[in-house]
């Protein structure tokens, strides 16, 4: 079974490049469940239903996000009805939406998919994402072994221990949030892929998507600055875990870089 992730999908570039790629890469790596990390592709903050809507129908089965996930307020309705729309599940009790869910492929098999969003260097006051991984690990394996985490989060210390947390209870640990893809993919000693991010799909040509000069005034100034989403050519970033359907074991991960010509 093939499972894939696709980092933080960055405005009207990361949306048009998935249109002319993401059916061939679940053509090519035989993606059996499709997960893409949304919460930019609205302009670069948030997502709105109807760009939801859109990324459902390019191929995925999952929408995860992150700290932007309440940037567009129209979005509080829909997450409430649409449960392929996590957000993540150490927000506090009370919170609209779900933070894990499980999928029935057309084989019959069942995969979880679990968000979670790290506290180090993050706006939002969270619960543990160790303590609240942990019990909905657990719920899910009720269901299935084969579940794939999206690890939100900005420190890689925090990311790779939560790799190793799970490390025998999850397929996969893969990273999102900085927008860089990283080169450390690898099955830890119990069966658990992880990355400690997949990347950024959105314009090559910025400062991790929005427009450089932007982000250099800031950088500069230190003043306020409200930032746009670049232009230009694009980057597709993802990473692609095969499991073992028994046991739910990672048994290969391949990290994905597309760009445009």
């Amino acid at each position: 079974m093939n499972l894939l992730l696709v980092g933080d999908i960055v405005g009207d570039p990361g949306r048009r490049i998935l249109s002319q790629h993401l059916h061939v890469i679940k053509h090519q790596y035989q993606i059996d469940l499709a997960v893409g990390n949304a919460e930019n592709a609205a302009g670069g903050f948030g997502v709105t239903p109807k760009i939801a809507d859109e990324l459902f129908s390019m191929g995925f089965d999952i929408l995860t996000s992150g700290n932007h996930i309440w940037d567009k307020k129209e979005i509080v309705d829909y997450i409430r009805d649409q449960p392929h729309l996590l957000r993540p599940a150490n927000y506090p009790d009370g919170t609209p939406g779900r933070g894990q869910a499980v999928v029935v492929l057309p084989s019959g098999d069942k995969v979880g998919v679990l968000h979670l969003m790290g506290r180090v260097y993050m706006p939002a006051s969270l619960d543990c994402p160790f303590r609240v991984g942990r019990r909905e690990v657990e719920k899910l394996r009720t269901e299935t072994s084969l579940i794939l985490v999206d690890m939100h989060g900005e420190a890689t210390s925090e990311k790779s221990a939560i790799g190793w947390y799970l490390d025998g209870e999850v397929s996969a640990v893969f990273g999102t949030h900085t927008h860089v893809q990283t080169a450390d993919e690898r099955i830890l000693p119990n069966g658990t892929a992880f990355l400690t991010d997949v990347g950024m799909t959105g314009p090559t040509a910025s400062v991790i998507g929005v427009k450089k000069e932007e982000a250099i005034t800031k950088f500069l100034t230190q003043m306020p600055k409200k930032f746009e989403t670049a232009t230009g050519p694009a980057i597709l970033c993802g990473a692609v875990v095969e499991v073992d359907r028994s046991s739910g074991r990672a048994t290969a991960v391949h990290r994905i870089r597309i760009t445009d010509p």
